[in-house]
């Protein structure tokens, strides 16, 4: 049995031998960019005439990876081989499929510095954010596993002197995984091997953005023996590929991360049942947020200041969790927006491998134009520019963490998901405002309340209406078997993710009953 679970430890930098490391890593890394891997279906590597290409977003011309794009005729392969090889896979024991991940757990803590290294190359995470999500995907590879040795273990029943009854937890079929680029190791990782571990086969298609990680991923998991067919690999447009797979009758669950559009449109897609479908799909979504953070009049200004710029910038605001709004009182508003300027103004900007970089680039053009759209649009509005505003560098996406003051509640940089450096502040009049404000938006992930009374705290909690709701600290870096992530209303399924729900999501309960002669 293994030993209870604990997070991973971060990363400190701050030592030159961990310095150093990740420095070597980097190099090394460096030297690997620009490789091309295959699609990968029941074991068999498929090379494709039409590749996809995933770029350096701090260096656009740098190659990171060339991959395949796969078709309609591939994506239905995947999905049959993937359901071939849950016939034998179902049967292993949960114990052994634990194992493959506390294996996989110990190599991937073995190699952190090489992940970290990717991670900063193909999706432009600072050190400390590309450890945090290397730090994350070990957590879910180590939790995912325990949680089904207790859900392998007798389940307790009301006992009946007449029979023998037993609960058994078991898998549901095929899955396709779809994760996303901000995570790009973490989300992927948690996703493909919760289901797996639980005795699914996966169609695991990474985002377009951060194929090389989940590639790297995937050759991970054949290292440490896992079976051919179990996690099938797969690169292509999501138009046709991600959609041909959704709708497969041979398809029981989906698992996604990312847009509330594509959300949705994976959510009506899974809904029909198609010639050969035997089931009802399920669908596991986390489609993203409009988070905010409530600063009330009895609070400590600076921690909370401190608080909101590391919630909004960290990572470059490309996190779902990001405090994207900042709700103020009116007493103290332009305090607050002082001091969250002046801080803002103080964060390293550049590119990510560099040791002293805070933030590096957004993901690709099309978002940091869009970013930029925004910005323009809140100032049309009545925005007011404290900090940042601009794009910056000769080269790369890199856009400044911007502050923008005044933002009126139901503005379109108040309710639209920007997934970038960009922080609204909103004044309230007071408390009661301030909470009705919080909650005028269609999403519900995360939130959070600044202020030392406790009957405004109690109040928040019942009604600041977030799936993951904080006091007195930020509102992102939830951890796994701490914070069980997930969120209400067009934020997707409350999916929990790293708490004792999430792999219930990839079973189905059986009930086994027998008489007592």
């Amino acid at each position: 049995m293994p030993a209870i679970f604990k997070n991973e430890p971060f990363t400190d930098f701050s030592k030159p031998a961990n310095k150093k490391a990740m420095q070597k890593a980097l190099t090394k890394v460096r030297a690997e960019l620009g490789r091309e891997h295959p699609i990968v279906i029941g074991g068999e590597k498929i090379m494709m005439p039409e590749k996809l290409f995933s770029y350096n977003p701090a260096k656009p011309g740098e190659v990171i990876g060339i991959f395949q794009k796969a078709n309609v005729d591939l994506a239905n392969r995947a999905v049959e081989a993937a359901a071939a090889a849950f016939e034998s896979w179902k049967n292993v024991p949960a114990k052994k499929r634990a194992e493959y991940l506390f294996k996989a757990a110990a190599l991937m803590r073995k190699r952190k510095f090489d992940f970290c290294a990717l991670l900063t190359y193909e999706v432009g995470k600072s050190w400390a954010e590309a450890d945090a999500d290397t730090a994350e995907a070990i957590d879910f590879l180590e939790f995912y596993g325990r949680e089904m040795l207790r859900l392998a273990k007798p389940q307790p029943l009301t006992k009946i002197k007449e029979e023998k009854n037993e609960l058994r937890y078991i898998p549901l079929g095929v899955g396709v995984c779809v994760p996303p680029w901000n995570f790009a190791l973490a989300i992927l990782a948690g996703m493909a091997t919760a289901a797996v571990v639980a005795g699914n086969t996966v169609v695991l298609k990474p985002s377009s953005d951060s194929p090389a990680i989940g590639y790297k991923f995937f050759e991970l998991m054949n290292e440490v023996g896992l079976p051919k067919g179990v996690i099938n690999f797969i690169t292509g447009p999501g138009g046709s590929v991600g959609d041909t797979m959704v709708a497969h009758p041979k398809t029981r669950f989906i698992s996604f991360t990312g847009s509330k559009e594509v959300g949705i449109h994976i959510n009506e897609l899974a809904a029909k049942v198609v010639p050969g479908q035997i089931w009802l799909k399920r669908v596991v979504a986390e489609m993203g947020g409009k988070d905010s953070i409530v600063i009330d009049s009895e609070t400590d200004l600076d921690a909370a200041a401190a608080a909101t710029v590391a919630s909004a910038f960290g990572f470059q605001g490309q996190k779902c969790s990001a405090a994207s709004r900042a709700i103020v009182v009116a007493s103290v508003y332009d305090k607050f927006v002082e001091k969250v300027a002046e801080r803002t103004k103080k964060l390293v900007v550049g590119a990510p491998e560099d040791a002293g970089t805070y933030m590096g680039p957004v993901i690709n053009k099309g978002s940091m134009e869009k970013i930029m759209g925004y910005i323009a649009t809140a100032v049309k509005e009545g925005g007011r520019i404290v900090a940042g505003g601009k794009h910056v560098g000769d080269e790369g996406y890199f856009v400044e963490p911007t502050v923008i003051a005044d933002v009126e509640p139901m503005s379109t940089i108040a309710q639209e998901e920007i997934f970038g450096p960009v922080l609204g502040i909103i004044k309230a009049k007071d408390f009661d405002h301030a909470m009705e404000i919080a909650n005028n938006t269609e999403f519900g992930l995360t939130g959070g309340v600044w202020t030392k009374n406790k009957k405004k705290q109690e109040r928040a909690k019942n009604e600041f209406h977030a799936g993951n709701f904080y006091i007195n600290r930020k509102i992102t870096g939830a951890l796994v078997g701490v914070h069980p992530f997930g969120g209400f209303n067009m934020s997707g399924t409350d999916s929990k993710a790293g708490g004792r729900d999430y792999l219930l999501l990839f079973t189905q309960a059986k009930l086994i009953s027998q008489k007592i002669k």
